[in-house]
This record gives C-alpha cells, sequence and structure tokens, in this order.
C-alpha cells in the first residue's frame, strides 16, 4: 500500500531536500506540501494525506495547533512533527496535540522515512534524540510558583507567544516589524520578570498559562 504523504515546512529548500529520498521509497508517494498553518490546514481535505509532516515553527500558526485541529477534523490522519528543537515541552505539547512521531531536523531522512512508515503502521515514534531527552525528564521536576503572565507588558508577551511557537528573534522580529535587538532585550527582560534562564521554561510556562491557544 502506498502511503500518502503531505509535507509542511515554512522553508522551500528543506521540503525539496525531504521530498527526494522520500519519492525514491516505492511505498511513499508526496500528495502535497504547504508552507504555513493556513495552507495547511486549508489543503488537507483535497490532498487525503495518510501521514502529515508537521513543521513546529510555522510563520502563522505553531505546529501544536495546527496538530490539534488537523485531528480534529481529520480523526484517523497520522502525524509527524518535525522540529528543529529536542526540548521535551515541544515534545510533550505535539504529542497531546495529536502527533504521532517525533524527529528532530538534525536527523537522517531515513529516520524520518522510518517515522513515517512506523506511525502509517499504527504505531508511534521518537527520534533517538528526541527519546533521549524524554529519558532524561521522566521523572518531572516539582512545579515551581511562577508570576501571573500580568507581570508582562503587552509586548512582552506578544514575544512570548511567538517565542513559545517556535518562532527565532529575527522570526519574532519580522513578525511584530521590530528589530532583532529589541525582540533580544524583551526576551531579557521576560527571563527577569519570571524568573526563568532557559527558553525551554519560558515555553512551558506560555503552555501552561494558556498563552499558546488551544
Amino acid at each position: 500500500m502506498t502511503i500518502r504523504v503531505m509535507l509542511v515546512d515554512d522553508h522551500r529548500m528543506f521540503r525539496e531536500a525531504l521530498r527526494a529520498p522520500l519519492e525514491a521509497e516505492s511505498d511513499m508517494e508526496i500528495v502535497a506540501e504547504a508552507n504555513s498553518g493556513a495552507d495547511t490546514l486549508a489543503s488537507l481535505d483535497l490532498a487525503c494525506p495518510d501521514v502529515l509532516v508537521l513543521d513546529i515553527g510555522l510563520p502563522d500558526l505553531n505546529g501544536i495547533e495546527v496538530a490539534r485541529t488537523a485531528i480534529r477534523r481529520h480523526p484517523d490522519l497520522r502525524i509527524v512533527a518535525l522540529s528543529g528543537f529536542a526540548d521535551r515541552i515541544y515534545i510533550e505539547e505535539m504529542l497531546k496535540a495529536g502527533a504521532h512521531g517525533y524527529v528532530v531536523k538534525s536527523s537522517g531522512a531515513d529516520e524520518l522515512v522510518s517515522a513515517i512508515r512506523a506511525v502509517a503502521g499504527g504505531s508511534s515514534f521518537l527520534s533517538p534524540e528526541a527519546t533521549q531527552v524524554m529519558l532524561r525528564h521522566i521523572q518531572s521536576d516539582a512545579d515551581t510558583v511562577a508570576p501571573p503572565p500580568s507581570v508582562l507588558g503587552k509586548r512582552e508577551r506578544e514575544v512570548l507567544v511567538l517565542l513559545a511557537g517556535g518562532l527565532r528573534s529575527a522570526e519574532i522580529a519580522a513578525s511584530l516589524g521590530i528589530a532583532v535587538g529589541t525582540v533580544e532585550v524583551h526576551r531579557r527582560n521576560i527571563k527577569q520578570k519570571l524568573g526563568m534562564n532557559r527558553t525551554a521554561d519560558l515555553i512551558r510556562y506560555a503552555v501552561h498559562e494558556g498563552l499558546i491557544p488551544s
């Protein structure tokens, strides 16, 4: 049986790099591509893929939102999350949103092929890097009391939401129409106000406080 695959990533060159090895597999067919969350959701009905290979850091909707909506509309759809981040919060939230696999972009194409076959066959798949992250944190740290989101200014909250959506500083700057240096200042202020030093902790905070729409 041929596995119908849809590729979603906002970088055309990256999609092209993925398409070649996938199309070389006799049991896989690329039926559609998209470069944004909105395009993905609009194309699913027509493309009818078996497996959606979904980038987390999209320019409009983040992959977590897209996965939730896609699964709600198409319950039989299988999703492989594709991300440059091997952070527990991304892995956990994508799996909660309905993804069946998680592959880090630093992995080889053969790993993505394995992930697609696994989820298409009804199994789950985590790339080795993602598995190591989850094993290291199998016993979660005790929750700490963090300040409410109201301690952040309007622009700081906007930066935090985009950061939690997987965007880097340059992408956040372009989205908000501000300088990259200004974004970095906001990020430092956010960390100081919330008492958090790691980006992963900021992402976890944003998800916990409901700053990322569900």
